[in-house]
């Protein structure tokens, strides 16, 4: 019984778009997260390499496009819940914990940590070093 598809059923995975979390949107442009939460324009890549660090399954349709805003095209899909029902990570049960969990893992993201220089607001030296140690804010 256990090997019925190979391919799991992502039609009844979550579906998570980057602007769900994206801190430049407001609620009304499709944001579901409180701003200070939230993280700035938020890539598929991104969100689903995150998913993949929360230890969940994940699948990044990029053909696929927001209808609020269907030029940014991509959304990830996560599986929160395994078929027989239990959670995939007991510290995500729900849609919002995880945008929040991705929300804060985004700005980590080591492909963040060099390009997010002039987007800083705090009064740090320009020039940062190799990306290896990313940005201790908090």
């Amino acid at each position: 019984m256990e090997s019925q598809s190979p391919v799991p059923n992502i039609k009844k995975w979550v579906v998570l778009y980057p602007i769900y979390i994206n801190s430049k949107k407001t609620i009304a442009e499709g944001r579901r997260i409180c701003v200070t939460k939230a993280c700035e324009n938020p890539t598929c890549v991104e969100i689903g390499d995150c998913c993949g660090h929360l230890k969940l399954p994940y699948a990044i349709e990029i053909d696929k496009a927001y209808p609020r805003d269907f030029m940014q095209r991509g959304r990830v899909r996560v599986q929160l819940k395994r078929e027989d029902g239990t959670l995939s990570n007991p510290a995500i049960p729900s849609r919002k914990q995880l945008m929040l969990h991705v929300a804060e893992l985004v700005p980590r993201h080591p492909g963040r940590t060099k390009k997010q220089e002039p987007a800083s607001t705090s009064s740090s030296s320009g020039a940062s070093k190799s990306g290896k140690g990313g940005k201790k804010k908090r």
